[in-house]
């Protein structure tokens, strides 16, 4: 499942807090490196960001490569679980049923046969309900957990951009109405993702989560998994039939 958040939403976000920071003069409290092949001393800019460069940031996968864009997303899929293992056990059940069907069909009279057939039907429809109520849920508190986050990355952002001679900043997160984004392609040495993650880290002050198992750890920007699973469509079933008359 995708994250749902829309760009006009990340654009108002960073322009807000654009605004915030010309008013204000503002800085954050985590200190920014400087851009690959910045100058020692960035150019002083104005309110509006009068640079030239132009830089690239994947801002769903900053928010998911934050320490506490793990941390959160992580809870998140556990909370999940128990919604997750009952819709498994409904849909276990109705698989029972179905194989119950399936072998049993030919010595079932046709009352029976037909009280099993609804049964799995209602069976089947309530689960998708179920499974449609639940994966909205998760979808409302990932974007909750993004927007959040979001918020006090932003200025980040900016201030990243205004110290680095940046007068744009374009987001290459594919969250949007294209297939994969409108930028269809961009080199490394433009991406500002990674400086943006780690001083959101310092800001947050949240510590890197503990690594798995396999000695790995996280930081990738790949979203944890906190999507439920969607049953399996309703096995074809044949109609019961009536025998005919022996004449």
């Amino acid at each position: 499942m995708k994250l749902t958040l829309t760009r006009s939403l990340i654009a108002a976000a960073i322009l807000v807090s654009a605004s915030v920071v010309a008013q204000t003069g503002g800085a954050p409290s985590a200190a920014l490196p400087a851009a690959p092949g910045a100058a020692t001393d960035p150019p002083a800019l104005g309110a509006g960001g009068t640079g030239s460069k132009i830089g690239a940031i994947n801002v769903e996968q900053a928010i998911f490569a934050s320490n506490e864009g793990q941390r959160d997303f992580e809870a998140l899929s556990k909370r999940l679980e128990p919604k997750q293992n009952d819709l498994k056990g409904k849909n276990d059940e109705i698989e029972g049923l179905k194989k119950q069907l399936n072998t049993q069909g030919d010595k079932l009279n046709d009352e029976t046969k037909g009280n099993l057939t609804r049964q799995i039907e209602q069976k089947q429809k309530a689960l998708e309900r179920a499974a449609q109520d639940a994966q909205e849920d998760a979808r409302n508190q990932e974007n909750e957990i993004a927007q959040r986050i979001l918020q006090k990355m932003a200025p980040l952002i900016v201030k990243y951009a205004s110290d680095n001679g940046y007068g744009m900043i374009i987001d290459t997160s594919s969250n949007n109405q294209w297939p994969q984004g409108p930028v269809l392609w961009h080199g490394p040495a433009l991406d500002i993702t990674k400086p943006i993650v780690d001083a959101y880290n310092v800001q947050s002050g949240v510590a890197p989560p503990a690594p798995k198992t396999g000695g790995t750890t996280g930081g990738t920007g790949t979203k944890p998994s906190s999507t439920i699973t969607k049953p399996a469509a309703p096995a074809a079933t044949k109609p019961a039939t009536t025998q005919p008359p022996a004449k």
